[in-house]
């Protein structure tokens, strides 16, 4: 029984496999025979056509899931195929195209739900399971196929006409009754009697298609005009009101009620059936309410029939390009509109108004398609249009002159391409650079290069006359440089050049020759910073334009460096540069001469001996006048600041005080020092240091550390010893903060349950370690550090293989960097090296041996 079960599990397998192949084969069958007539105009019995390359995979994929519920077997399907002529290489085409979309489908759904499976019943009488699938109930109420056919028909012109929600076609039943309006029953006529004799009628036309008049009668009207029933009404009234006969009294009949109407709609609409419309209603009102033609419907032959006679064919191309509904008739009970399948249609895309597909009669040349198109746009190609024209066997192309185009017939299927006008000129020279109107010009007949320049309004007065350039155009499209004698070519003693298609001519400036000359200043000015030179420009007018002279500045010893131009080069002491020391007016006076300044002169304005600029520290916290003070003298140390300061109070804690050193604002531009590379090279120790430590503190916390201002500074020894090394001289922007005396100690990083702690004297690192749940697994404990409440830092040291904690004071915190996370060995890591270990050991015992 299990090999039974077994045999049969793979007989579904290979079933199942076999299946899927047919059943692809027959959707895409079902879809050839489907989309032949829509996409390619093809008869659906043959087969023998067939391009697959040429079916997208939305058309094949969406007609495959049409094609589920039919029932032909594989053996019928073959047949099938052979009959209709198909090409043994397309079904092979057909089979390698479905199983690539199926793995596609596949992997983008992923695996189908097991519990959603369907049984189909095989010859033998048992069933096959196979999954459904999992895209298919999940489709969108628009199937891939009605997207494929929505496309198609939006390229169709006239379709989008039946799409408009704005344009409804409904009749207006407010206007006056039309006098060829043809009365049948149900219509409701009101008759009003006025003048000598008033009276009013509302009735109703019986079925049998009569109205009933008071002391009148009977009187027949279905099928007449409104205009025919009221000659019958008024000659029958006129026995009873006899002032009809000589005009005293008048008589008038409308419509009240429109009837309803039953129309039907046939052939090639998106929703034929019969139609209850309002009387009214026209051919075009019927065609909106249906859904218009479909993508295979004809939009220039639409039939009206009446009582089995066609009465008339609506072109609803002449409403689209003409406004003009001729033959949109008034329709009747039991009208009959027929959309036939169109008989020649033609695409036409490219350098065109309304590129799109259309529908040509016979007879029709290229000249109406163009006009359907709306004609060529601005930038189209006219002289030829290229034509893709489908044969008996296989596709050609073809060039159509514009001569032809009014007796070229087009044929059904093709597609037309309107082209581009070239991106080049025939008659284009250009001329730029240092003439008035630089820019493209027109090319005469025997247009020359002094020409040229005199269309350009002439040469600028800065134009390098002595040598211009003529860029040229080779027949291989490569280019070459032609040099020409612009003056002599101007004044008339060289012979003029005449210009040739593309020609670019390039007319440089004085300016443009040249390196563009500058001077500098620096130092005691307003605005130091380069500036363009003059001729003839002093010292004074530079200084001028940098502001002129800052109050710490000298008019003594200006210093201006310049360029020397020949230097000896065999010479060790040779002059690089010359120096002058000028002595200017202050107030910037002609008393004293000009100094004349060349290109690329560099100038120096130094501050006045002995000008100095306050400068500030401040003093925070517990000491008794704090706030900011100035700077005395040069070396004004930080017991000085605490002296001026009126010394600590009770509470001030002298080992917690720092030094917080930012530098000025502003150095001072004599005697400050550059520390920017210096600080740089500093960080870039730190974090070479620190590239194996991962605080868990945080990015912020690093960033802190590594620009920490804070001078570590021990304020007892400096009241014990004022003067001492110990004691800082002050800077500029100094900060100086003695905090209350400190109780607590914080502990930070890679700790179980970080805290802060009470201070115990003492106490070791370990001890407020625990106070925090101790270490945790990741903790770094050789790197850890301690930060003292005066900026200080200092690390764990190792002794032999203890760690030497740094000790705890009060204020301080404590970290406890994290290890860097290691990567795990490979198996072929760990393969190598228990292998090296064992040709160890094995070289170990062969020694011992």
């Amino acid at each position: 029984m299990i090999l039974l079960n077994t045999q049969y599990s793979i007989l579904n397998t290979q079933y199942s496999s076999h299946f899927t192949r047919i059943f692809s084969l027959l959707a895409l069958l079902v879809l050839i025979s489907i989309s032949i007539p829509a996409f390619t105009q093809v008869n659906p019995q043959n087969l023998n056509n067939i391009r697959v390359d040429e079916l997208s995979d939305d058309q094949v994929r969406s007609f495959m899931r049409q094609a589920e519920a039919s029932g032909m077997g594989d053996a019928q399907l073959e047949q099938m195929a052979q009959a209709r002529g198909m090409r043994p290489e397309e079904i092979k085409k057909l089979r390698e195209r479905v199983d690539k979309l199926k793995n596609s489908d596949k992997q983008k759904s992923g695996q189908a739900d097991p519990n959603k499976v369907q049984s189909k019943t095989i010859a033998d009488g048992r069933q096959l399971n196979y999954e459904t699938d999992s895209l298919s109930n999940q489709r969108d109420p628009e199937t891939e196929a009605e997207k494929a056919l929505n496309e198609l028909r939006s390229k169709i012109f006239g379709a989008d006409l039946f799409k408009n929600s704005k344009l409804t076609f409904e009749p207006n039943l407010s206007i006056a009754t039309p006098k060829n309006y043809v009365i049948g029953p149900n219509d409701e006529l009101l008759i009003d009697i006025y003048g000598n004799s008033e009276a009013s009628y509302n009735l109703k036309v019986s079925p049998e298609g009569n109205i009933n008049v008071e002391y009148v009668g009977i009187i027949p009207v279905a099928g007449l005009t409104i205009e025919a029933a009221t000659s019958r009404i008024r000659s029958r009234l006129s026995t009873v009101y006899s002032g009809l006969r000589n005009g005293s009294t008048s008589l008038n009949i409308a419509i009240g009620n429109i009837r309803s109407i039953k129309v039907i709609l046939t052939g090639e609409i998106v929703k034929p059936g019969t139609y209850t419309l309002p009387s009214l209603a026209n051919v075009f009102n019927a065609l909106y309410s249906s859904g218009g033609p479909t993508e295979n419907g004809s939009f220039r032959s639409i039939e009206l029939i009446r009582g089995g006679k066609k009465i008339a064919t609506l072109d609803i191309y002449d409403f689209l390009m003409k406004g003009e509904m001729a033959d949109n008739l008034r329709l009747q009970d039991q009208d009959i509109i027929r959309v036939p399948v169109y008989e020649s249609r033609i695409e036409i895309v490219g350098e065109i108004k309304r590129p799109g597909i259309f529908e040509l009669r016979s007879g029709e040349s290229f000249k109406e398609l163009l006009n359907f198109a709306g004609d060529f746009t601005e930038n189209a190609f006219r002289a030829r249009v290229k034509v893709l024209k489908n044969t008996e066997i296989e596709r050609k192309i073809a060039d159509i002159s514009s001569d032809k185009f009014s007796d070229y017939i087009p044929n059904t299927g093709d597609k037309y391409f309107v082209d581009r006008v070239l991106e080049r000129f025939v008659n284009r020279v250009n001329i730029d650079g240092a003439v008035f109107r630089p820019g493209a010009y027109e090319l005469e007949q025997g247009l020359t290069l002094s020409q040229l320049v005199k269309k350009a309004e002439g040469l600028k007065e800065d134009a390098f006359r002595q040598r211009a350039y003529i860029t040229r155009l080779k027949p291989d499209n490569q280019t070459e440089l032609i040099s020409v004698d612009l003056a002599g070519i101007l004044n008339g003693t060289v012979k003029d050049i005449s210009l040739l298609r593309e020609d670019i001519i390039s007319v440089s400036s004085i300016f443009d020759l040249k390196e563009e000359y500058k001077v500098t200043i620096d130092g005691e000015v307003r605005i130091p910073g380069t500036f363009e030179f003059a001729e003839k420009m002093t010292l004074e007018e530079l200084v001028l334009k940098a502001g002129g002279l800052t109050e710490a500045a000298t008019a003594q010893r200006v210093e201006i460096s310049r360029r020397v131009k020949n230097s000896n080069l065999t010479a060790a002491d040779a002059i690089i540069a010359q120096v002058f020391q000028i002595d200017i007016d202050k107030d910037l006076n002609f008393s004293k001469p000009k100094f004349e300044l060349q290109p690329f002169d560099i100038i120096s304005v130094r501050s006045s001996i002995g000008y100095e600029v306050q400068r500030q520290v401040k003093v925070e916290g517990e000491v008794l006048y704090p706030g900011m003070y100035t700077i005395v003298n040069k070396d004004e140390r930080v017991s000085d600041l605490l002296r001026r300061a009126g010394g600590l109070t009770a509470l001030g804690y002298a080992k917690g005080a720092s030094l917080k050193r930012e530098g000025p604002a502003k150095t001072d531009s004599k005697n400050a020092v550059d520390q920017n590379e210096e600080e740089k090279n500093k960080i870039a120790k730190l974090q070479r240091l620190q590239k194996n430590v991962k605080d868990t503190v945080g990015t912020k916390v690093q960033d802190e550390l590594l620009k920490n201002v804070y001078v570590g500074i021990k304020l007892d020894k400096i009241i014990e010893n004022p003067g001492s090394q110990a004691d800082l001289i002050l800077e500029e922007g100094d900060v100086l903060r003695i905090p209350k005396q400190l109780q607590t100690v914080k502990v930070n990083g890679e700790v179980l349950y970080p805290v802060t702690t009470i201070f115990s004297q003492g106490r070791g690192f370990k001890h407020y370690i625990s106070q925090g749940g101790g270490f945790s697994n990741k903790s770094l404990k050789r790197r850890s550090y301690v930060i003292y409440a005066n900026g200080a830092v200092q690390s764990t040291s190792k002794m032999f293989f203890f760690n030497n904690y740094p000790a705890i004071e009060p204020g301080a915190e404590l970290f406890v960097p994290q290890k860097e996370d290691k990567r795990p060995l490979t198996a072929a890591e760990i393969v190598g090296i228990s292998s090296g270990l064992a040709s160890l050991a094995v070289i170990i015992l062969n020694l011992v041996r």
